[in-house]
């Protein structure tokens, strides 16, 4: 959306509504970018040629702009707590003025161009602008629960709706509120930008609007050092990123204090046998009351794997340290929650590749791949080499193999698979676990011959009559 759009969409919502022709862009919010931030329009505030005219800050105005946060603002000025949301108002007032519009947004001190955290309405008064970083494409935030701005939109604003602009008309002082996320780790000092308009109302002309503009610098709050999982629970980034995992899934828990500051990868040592460790540098992890297997730790991230015995439904994760254990976060565990091998990097002209193996070891990808590896296109016949987590139980020889060991035989998985090359079945010469390894499993699957030349082949899987839930592609040349 442009300016000259979205000025256009507000005159067309006055005929709707009968009000006054004359409705500026400003009582619906303003563009994003005028709150004060460096390198974004000049650092202008609303005082600029196109929004208002005036000088920001007059002293002759008598008025302000102030944002009020829920520890107040102390002698060495208010804090954040990693991911822990928090109610943010913000009050103009103007003894002249009658209504009131304001944006804010919220920047790492280290770096303006960064957001830091994101925002939330909590009432009809306000709304969440999304844009581009070039400023000049923005669109308001989804009308979705929770609500999140489109992917490439990395910088959010929060600003007034048109029903926050009527209702502070003839009421100021008025106060907006919403919620701030903060980061959900230690991003260090925060700045929040803010800017206001106070007006005469819904039909007088800008020109004459009094602009308020400040900043606040919010600090990462002091104190124990206790794990917190302020960033969330996901299953291997990797493998799909799902919300929700199963027994023998690898999850990725992030969050502050979660481990050294160095971070530390398991290696041998660190197993008895070919048993995986459930206690890593000192720290642990808890799945539905259940010691979960530790692969990796660091301050802000664990990897770990889910073990037996946990059952369906919601289940509390808990990391412990030598400073104590987190407050649980809740994961949703499922039967099964397969996810095919698919990093983001291998993301082509829009297209996520599977990461697969042809006959000779090279990639599986297409001939305009750039990533700068030893890849083809795979040939019909060719059999292919996969890899996936999440698939649920194995077996070798009738006996079950559990999480959290080395795999010394080939096996095969309970729940049979089946792959598709756009839409055509394929064979596969062996599912299970991989051997050597731990919860990883292993698809050898043959191309089926019928498949025509494609640099971007759908690749789909089901398993247990469920279909995977990622989409993906590989490409298939003679």
């Amino acid at each position: 959306m442009t300016r000259r759009q979205k000025i256009a969409i507000a005159k067309t919502a006055v005929v709707l509504v009968a009000l006054p022709v004359l409705l500026w862009a400003s009582q619906f919010g303003p563009d994003p970018g005028y709150v004060g931030v460096p390198g974004e329009n000049g650092g202008a505030t609303c005082a600029t040629s196109g929004c208002h005219l005036g000088t920001a800050n007059n002293p002759a105005n008598k008025g302000s702009v102030t944002v009020n946060f829920p520890n107040g603002v102390f002698y060495n000025g208010p804090s954040y707590t990693p991911g822990v949301p928090q109610t943010l108002t913000v009050t103009v007032s103007d003894p002249a003025q009658n209504a009131a519009g304001f944006e804010l947004t919220a920047r790492l001190a280290s770096s303006t161009s960064t957001m830091a955290g994101s925002f939330a309405p909590t009432d009809l008064n306000t709304q969440l602008m999304c844009s581009q970083p070039n400023l000049a494409v923005f669109e308001p935030a989804p009308n979705t629960s929770p609500q999140s701005c489109p992917s490439g939109y990395t910088l959010q604003y929060i600003e007034q709706s048109l029903a926050g602009f009527n209702i502070s008309v003839g009421h100021l002082p008025y106060t907006f509120s919403f919620t701030w996320t903060p980061p959900c780790t230690n991003a260090g000092n925060v700045t929040i930008y803010v800017a206001a308009d106070a007006g005469a109302g819904i039909s007088a002309p800008e020109d004459n609007d009094h602009i308020y503009a400040t900043t606040y610098t919010v600090s990462p709050a002091t104190g124990g050092n206790a794990p917190a999982i302020s960033c969330g629970v996901i299953t291997a980034g990797a493998f799909g990123g799902f919300a929700a995992a199963a027994a023998g899934s690898w999850i990725e828990i992030y969050g502050t204090n979660l481990g050294p500051s160095a971070g530390y990868q398991w290696q041998g040592s660190d197993f008895s046998g070919n048993n995986a460790p459930t206690k890593l540098q000192g720290v642990s992890v808890s799945i539905g009351g259940q010691a979960a297997f530790v692969e990796y730790v660091s301050a802000g991230q664990v990897n770990a794997q889910v073990p037996n015995g946990v059952v369906s439904g919601p289940a509390a994760v808990i990391v412990t340290t030598s400073a104590g254990s987190s407050a649980p976060y809740t994961l949703t565990l499922n039967p099964l929650e397969p996810g095919l091998l698919a990093p983001p990097q291998f993301t082509i002209g829009g297209n996520q590749y599977v990461e697969a193996f042809n006959s000779d070891g090279s990639y599986t990808l297409p001939t305009t791949s750039t990533l700068g590896l030893n890849s083809r296109p795979a040939k019909p016949g060719e059999t292919l080499v996969i890899y996936g987590v999440g698939f649920g139980p194995a077996a070798a020889g009738g006996i079950p193999i559990p999480p959290g060991v080395v795999v010394t035989q080939t096996n095969s998985l309970i729940n049979a698979t089946q792959m598709f090359f756009g839409g055509t079945q394929a064979t596969l010469m062996y599912q299970g676990l991989t051997t050597n390894a731990v919860g990883l499993y292993q698809f050898n699957v043959v191309v089926p011959l019928s498949i025509a030349n494609s640099d971007a082949v759908p690749l789909t899987f089901n398993i247990g009559g469920n279909t995977g839930s990622q989409t993906l592609y590989t490409a298939v040349h003679n």
